[in-house]
């Protein structure tokens, strides 16, 4: 596999130690944003758990519908240290879950993104 920087990445710091740090890269064939965007076409609702996960296991993603038209989503990184770290956002299952997929799609096609 090429270097990290070769790959649209995100860098997870601990706030308390700096220096702990978790850096995921996404190869070419990163299927997020189809994830992604076929969440956002269920805005009329879904029953249990939508899942997806990078082909190493080191990001996980689990969407659940919610009353209000909501989607919450969890992020889970997993890396080979014996720890987690999770991130949960909840975005309106419509406008806002498809404007979510297209800027995914555009950082995971553009190496040169930062965010």
């Amino acid at each position: 596999m090429p270097p990290l920087t070769d790959h649209p990445h995100v860098t997870v710091r601990c706030q308390e130690n700096p220096a702990v740090e978790v850096r995921l890269a996404w190869p070419g064939d990163a299927d997020l944003p189809h994830f992604l965007k076929e969440t956002a076409a269920l805005y009329r609702g879904w029953t249990g758990e939508r899942h997806w996960r990078t082909a190493d296991g080191d990001l996980a993603l689990s969407a659940v519908f919610r009353s209000g038209g909501h989607v919450t989503l969890t992020w889970t990184t997993r890396t080979r240290a014996p720890w987690t770290a999770s991130l949960t956002t909840c975005l309106e299952a419509g406008e806002r879950m498809a404007a979510l997929a297209a800027e995914v799609d555009w950082f995971l096609a553009d190496g040169s993104a930062c965010v």
